[in-house]
């Protein structure tokens, strides 16, 4: 049997700030769903991603407890071009969210940044440095 990713999950605290930031990252979040318990984004390549709140997660699993320290997840985006990979973490940084590594150019060949998302999950931003 062949499996295939459907989907990938973000357990949260607080679902309003994760929103916020995946939006202001450009995941086509709906609007309205501060407040629901799960919520649901597909991006442009078929992707899925998902948010659940802690209390979603102990509704199933009553003994789960968030990790603690270091990075839970990480999730790495394609930004198209050396540039887009600066403006984004620019843009994200200066709309007051958590820039971990400034752009730089990676010995593997790419154009890379690492914010961190409200919950302390890595999220790396890199594009080809030759896509320029």
């Amino acid at each position: 049997m062949a499996l295939s990713l459907g989907l990938l999950g973000i357990v949260t605290r607080d679902m309003a700030a994760s929103l916020r930031f995946y939006r202001a990252l450009g995941v086509p979040v709906d609007d309205g769903q501060d407040d629901a318990p799960h919520v649901e984004a597909r991006l442009d390549d078929g992707t899925l991603l998902a948010w659940d709140t802690v209390e979603t997660i102990r509704s199933f699993d009553p003994g789960y407890v968030p990790p603690t320290g270091g990075h839970h997840v990480a999730f790495a985006f394609d930004a198209g071009s050396p540039a887009g990979v600066d403006a984004t973490y620019a843009a994200m940084v200066a709309a007051g969210h958590t820039g971990h590594r400034a752009p730089w150019d990676a010995f593997w060949g790419q154009r890379y940044a690492v914010l961190l998302d409200p919950d302390g999950n890595a999220i790396d931003l890199y594009a080809a440095l030759d896509a320029g």
